[in-house]
């Protein structure tokens, strides 16, 4: 299993990114909002899933956890193969999934790709237990709360890497931004270090 791939993003095509990870060049399919995040020359660190059939084997991969997460849950759904799941992640965002499935909102799944009034049902039908409100009202603010970090002044990913880690360990998103946002004169990709110093905040 490929947890995630670390490296240079070397050259888009239409779906999929080649990130050159010295030795390798590995082509991941994304979300056409991911890939617009992404320009040749960056160094990137994308989680992936290795779908693997009897002709091909295939990565897909995202930018945060949560959309991974969102991804393998849809894969749960029966008649929802990786495509159908990427393509749904590439019309809706993880939070609006959520809440859909949480509202029986057929319409907002429906605006996916490829996804009929039928198959939305089912989803909502196979999804709707295995989430919880309270969660999905955590990760959205714990998102919008990631995007100010972001519009932060010499913010970086390794602040947003220590937020979700943070939550990962128990703390909750607002005590999480916090205590990343106290952090001072530490490098902005040292996640190890931002964390470090955030705990001691905590």
């Amino acid at each position: 299993m490929i947890s995630f791939v670390r490296g240079t993003a070397a050259a888009h095509t239409e779906n999929a990114l080649v990130v050159d990870t010295g030795s390798i060049g590995y082509e991941v399919f994304m979300t056409a909002g991911s890939l617009e995040r992404i320009r040749t020359g960056d160094e990137v660190k994308i989680y992936t899933y290795l779908h693997v059939r009897e002709d091909a084997m295939q990565l897909y991969g995202f930018l945060s956890k949560d959309d991974m997460k969102m991804f393998r849950l849809l894969l749960s759904v029966n008649g929802v193969g990786p495509k159908a799941a990427l393509g749904i992640l590439s019309g809706i965002t993880a939070d609006e999934l959520r809440f859909a499935v949480l509202s029986d909102d057929v319409k907002t799944l429906s605006k996916a790709p490829g996804i009929g009034k039928k198959t939305a049902q089912k989803m909502i039908l196979e999804l709707k237990d295995k989430l919880s409100l309270e969660d999905a009202f955590e990760q959205k603010l714990l998102h919008e709360q990631t995007q100010a970090v972001s519009g932060m002044e010499g913010a970086g990913n390794g602040m947003q890497e220590a937020i979700e880690a943070l939550t990962a360990l128990g703390y909750s998103a607002a005590d999480a931004m916090r205590a990343v946002r106290q952090v001072k004169d530490v490098p902005e990709d040292d996640v190890e270090a931002i964390l470090k110093a955030a705990l001691k905040n905590l």
